[in-house]
């Protein structure tokens, strides 16, 4: 005998979910210590919708026909170009920082990327920091790309806390139109990263997903292994019906095998997926997540440390480069 109609599940009433018009991508950094190319095989193979090159020393990163076929052979576009503007890429593309900026929207226009992400200025840029806001207008409207300024973090070294940026690591005050909102640098920054989302509003053109605990060091968690709200800034924007691009920019040096890296850059765009599909609860964590072990607020060792003179100023080199104890991978 068929089923009584009455014993047949009736239908939902919740709302339908909504295919967000966010991207997700992938930064050639999360593939660190493998290459650009192998980052873009695997932002193929785990289903992104596309990579954010990181300008750095690799040679493929710097060559924008290189990266056309990469792009061509995985059907990867590129989504954004990040300026080799960061502390250990200050000899990426000579030292002059403006011609790093036009040269990354050159790149960008060529592989049809929308955005570039630059860094703030260094405080002992104080020239190219002077004309930053209006420079970073010009440019933009010139080559049509949008550049996205990136919020950092105030720098800490031997029990001091350093200004290290001009006009200053957080750029909700600051009158850029179009701003990079990075998670990991919100928890070393102590900031509120979804009071910074809101604050933005529609200034708020990129995201850097990934999750820190609040060390002075950079940490590039995977999202949902910290303290960050990245569920919450992520349904934010899906209620908001975002249409910018989520870059996943996780830390994975650690990861002793190929298979390892790709569970952890599967899990963070999972996380993105899910997030963006649906507001998520305030802390921003995956429902039923174990609390992290109290070890994990223990700054992680042998990342090179910024040299101090006797009053507290950042030693910087005839060259013109900041002097660090030792080569080591950057935050990003």
């Amino acid at each position: 005998m068929s089923p009584d109609s009455s014993d047949r599940p009736g239908p939902t009433t919740g709302a339908p979910v909504r295919v967000p018009a966010a991207t997700v991508a992938l930064s050639t950094a999360s593939a660190y210590p493998e290459t650009c190319v192998d980052a873009f095989a695997m932002a193929a193979d785990l289903g992104y919708d596309g990579v954010e090159v990181m300008v750095w020393p690799d040679p493929v990163t710097q060559d924008a026909a290189a990266l056309q076929r990469l792009s061509d052979h995985y059907s990867m576009p590129v989504l954004a170009v990040h300026a080799p503007t960061l502390l250990v890429t200050q000899r990426v593309w000579g030292r002059d920082p403006w011609a790093k900026v036009e040269r990354s929207c050159e790149l960008a226009r060529r592989l049809g990327a929308p955005t570039v992400v630059v860094h703030p200025p260094f405080r002992w840029q104080r020239e190219y920091a002077t004309g930053f806001v209006e420079g970073v207008v010009e440019i933009s409207a010139r080559t049509g790309v949008t550049i996205a300024v990136e919020n950092m973090y105030p720098w800490r070294a031997r029990g001091r806390e350093v200004l290290a940026y001009l006009p200053g690591w957080d750029p909700v005050p600051l009158p850029y139109s179009h701003v990079t909102l990075d998670l990991s640098h919100t928890a070393t920054a102590g900031s509120d990263g979804l009071g910074m989302a809101r604050d933005l509003g529609g200034r708020l053109a990129h995201v850097h997903l990934a999750d820190g605990l609040g060390s002075a060091k950079d940490e590039h968690l995977v999202p949902g292994r910290g303290g960050q709200p990245c569920g919450a800034v992520l349904g934010l924007l899906a209620e908001r019906g975002w249409e910018g691009c989520v870059v996943v920019e996780v830390n994975t040096r650690r990861c002793r095998t190929r298979a390892e890296r790709e569970s952890d850059l599967a899990e963070s765009l999972a996380f993105a997926r899910l997030h963006l599909a649906a507001p998520a609860a305030a802390e921003g964590r995956v429902p039923g997540a174990p609390p992290l072990p109290p070890e994990r607020l223990v700054p992680p060792e042998g990342g090179p440390e910024i040299l101090l003179d006797a009053d507290g100023e950042v030693v910087v080199g005839a060259d013109g480069e900041v002097q660090v104890t030792e080569a080591g991978w950057p935050s990003p």
